[in-house]
């Protein structure tokens, strides 16, 4: 198989995306109308109230960015526009519930005109809310399912997890399904339908709780709720584990559909297609990144000798799009880890020798027109070591001078407050990155590379579908693409985790 013959699999296909407002939803959008503009018709699923409401969203959240800007630059300002009204239809709706929240007879007439669905829609936050994750994640999955057996024409159901779905576990992680019920911890089991009992009871009990229930209060309490039972069963966060809870329903319904899932593991930003350094927010490593640019904290958790398993975003996209062409109405799931460690590691040395270069090369100037110094920070090898280090040296200081605080009557409240959330960040990003720092799992790639060897690229343009590990260099990637886009796309959502 080569170029051509992946692109003329999806001429002329009808084509139902959720998740378009996401990351990799806006990229798998601007490629498939890039590669094959004469796709049938591309529908975009959206969270909102009504038709109007669902395309303005994509106007303004998806079609509006940059990304778009080869695709405008190619079509012309006119024919792009006419490209969008021909091929693009908004629709509101919502993942996490029952036929996407279509009326029936739209969903019939929908159902019998799809001939793929890409279901990437998701909520990627470590701290979501567990009600808000379960429904997006783990429902949203089942549903999806269950609508793409309502579609007699479908050929292929492309679902978009990811790698950590697998937890924290150590050792060559295999690229297998994942099993009703089968929690992380040992000893344990994941009954689905009880969590999602669990959730509407303490929903129920803090709605009655009049006194003291806040937005806020609920908020945290739901947040808190999803860590403490993702924590419960093995996995580090509310994410991952609602992500594999969806694996599992999909694999419990999806009987003989043609399945292919993607699991990713941290994606970065693209590496060259269709233009390098798109990102959107600070993502897991970016966090980092932002931090060594404000020299916000002089230490951290990790161990520079350890492998940091990311993969730029484009390559995701050409993953997803050759292994959908080759297994096309292929009956029974197969399963990718879209992971470069094996073939083309980074180190924490790599990734931290780039982000030093950088900012030697970009000196950072403050406020009163002095350079930031350039100081490597400090990496912990243990946790408790680390939170340790924080408590003697921020939180027991800033303790010290709220206390000061309080008998000269606030003097110094504004720089307590502001410290003391910079404090606070640190810790909840601590909370939810620690089980990465230290990850000793390794991702099977085994189907990638096959995929890989058994798909030839020959074309004017070898790139277009390009994910070959060895076609990048690391240091170079992240010095004059990565890094930067990170400062310029990332630093508007760095408190987001």
């Amino acid at each position: 198989m080569d170029t051509g013959m992946v692109t003329e699999c999806f001429r002329d296909k009808t084509i139902l995306i959720t998740g378009s407002t996401g990351f990799l939803g806006k990229l798998l959008l601007e490629k498939i109308l890039r590669v094959q503009p004469d796709v049938k018709k591309i529908y975009l699923l959206v969270r909102a109230p009504d038709a109007a409401s669902a395309e303005q969203r994509i106007i303004c959240q998806v079609l509006g960015k940059d990304l778009f800007n080869t695709l405008r630059e190619k079509h012309g300002l006119s024919g792009f526009q006419e490209l969008i009204k021909e091929k693009i239809v908004s629709l509101a709706g919502d993942v996490g519930t029952r036929d996407f929240g279509l009326d029936s007879s739209r969903m019939e007439d929908l159902c019998e005109e799809i001939d793929i669905i890409i279901h990437g829609a998701a909520t990627t936050s470590f701290y979501e809310r567990y009600d808000v994750a379960l429904a997006t994640n783990a429902l949203g999955a089942q549903y999806g399912c269950e609508f793409a057996k309502k579609c007699p024409n479908l050929k292929l159901l492309l679902h978009v997890s990811t790698a950590f779905v697998a937890g924290t576990q150590e050792g060559l992680l295999l690229e297998k399904a994942l099993q009703m019920g089968e929690a992380l911890r040992p000893g344990y089991h994941l009954d689905i339908e009880a969590e999602l009992q669990l959730v509407e009871k303490v929903k129920t009990e803090l709605t009655a709780d009049k006194s003291g229930s806040s937005d806020q209060y609920v908020k945290t309490t739901m947040k808190e709720l999803g860590l403490k039972r993702a924590s419960h069963f093995g996995w580090p966060n509310v994410y991952t584990f609602t992500k594999a809870m969806g694996e599992m329903l999909l694999e419990q319904k999806r009987e003989d559909l043609p399945v292919v899932i993607i699991r990713p593991t941290m994606v970065t930003s693209t590496y060259q297609d269709p233009f390098p350094g798109w990102i959107e927010g600070a993502r897991t490593i970016d966090a980092l990144i932002v931090a060594y640019d404000e020299q916000a904290f002089p230490c951290f958790l990790g161990d520079l000798k350890d492998t940091m398993d990311a993969v730029p975003a484009d390559m995701v996209v050409n993953v997803t799009l050759v292994a959908g062409a080759v297994h096309w109405n292929e009956k029974g799931q197969v399963i990718y880890h879209v992971s470069l460690a094996l073939q083309n590691p980074l180190s924490g040395y790599v990734f931290e020798d780039a982000c030093w270069d950088y900012f030697s090369i970009h000196p950072r100037v403050l406020e009163n027109g002095k350079p930031l110094q350039n100081r490597r920070p400090y990496l912990f090898k243990k946790l408790v070591y680390f939170r340790a280090y924080l408590t003697l040296m921020y939180k027991l200081p800033l303790e010290m001078l709220h206390a000061v605080s309080l008998l000269f009557r606030g003097l110094f409240s504004q720089y307590y407050q502001k410290h003391n959330r910079r404090y606070t960040f640190l810790m909840l990003l601590v909370k939810v990155y620690a089980p990465y720092a230290f990850f000793k799992g390794c991702f099977d790639d085994t189907n990638l590379t096959r995929l890989r060897e058994e798909v030839k690229m020959v074309s004017n343009d070898g790139n277009l579908f390009n994910f070959d590990p060895k076609s990048m260099d690391w240091h170079q990637y992240l010095l004059n693409i990565h890094v930067p886009a990170v400062l310029k796309y990332g630093r508007k959502k760095k408190g987001s985790v």
